[in-house]
């Protein structure tokens, strides 16, 4: 089987980190805000997301979206 197109990832990717970022600031962007400099602030919101993005939301969407990423 081959890949998906890039395009049609990247738009996969946009549907998982949406959402992921806005409920990471919806629920912990009064404590974010507070953390500085915004460097250490940037690590800690990756070192949330990113693990969330790779083990749970990309595989899900990759699952439910497969008939229409290979196409």
């Amino acid at each position: 089987m081959k890949p998906p197109k890039k395009w049609k990832m990247a738009i996969v990717i946009w549907l998982a980190i949406y959402p992921l970022i806005t409920s990471i600031f919806a629920l912990l962007g009064k404590q974010l805000i507070l953390i500085e400099p915004l460097p250490l602030r940037t690590l800690i919101i990756t070192i949330i997301a990113v693990p969330i993005m790779v083990f749970i939301l990309i595989p899900t969407l990759q699952k439910l979206l497969r008939n229409w990423l290979s196409k």
